[in-house]
């Protein structure tokens, strides 16, 4: 089985989004995914517990954690979401890089558009790995 991290800075906002829409989205047969942050915020933004509510997921008691060796072993994908140089970097992990707006003090409607790019590209990873639940056998 494949494990995906998905990190920004604090964790409060894309990643934590990326981890939501994975987790419903793919077989967990095949793939999980954890999110974290290189610098933990203290919570989920308010606005992101607000756009992921109107779509269905409940990330209220999803908490900020810090990207560390531990959790990074035996992952096979790290994906960082446009955190430039603050990314973080394990050199045993394939990364890619998705170039995500921080949604941190941003208005609803520009924080709902990162939501569903978000959910646009988890979607695309999902169906690209063939870790879609309706391809499992």
């Amino acid at each position: 089985m494949d494990r995906i991290i998905f990190a920004c800075v604090h964790n409060a906002g894309r990643s934590q989004m990326a981890s939501a829409f994975f987790g419903a989205l793919a077989d967990p047969s095949r793939a999980a995914a954890v999110s974290a942050g290189t610098q933990p915020g203290e919570r989920v933004h308010p606005v992101v517990l607000d756009v992921m509510r109107e779509v269905g997921f409940d990330l209220s008691d999803k908490r900020p954690q810090r990207l560390t060796e531990e959790l990074a072993s035996g992952a096979t994908l790290l994906i960082t979401m446009g955190c430039g140089d603050e990314c973080p970097y394990v050199p045993e992990l394939r990364i890619e890089d998705w170039p995500l707006e921080d949604p941190k003090d941003k208005p609803l409607d520009v924080v709902r558009r990162i939501r569903d790019e978000i959910r646009d590209r988890v979607t695309a990873l999902i169906a690209d790995r063939g870790w879609d639940r309706r391809t499992a056998t």
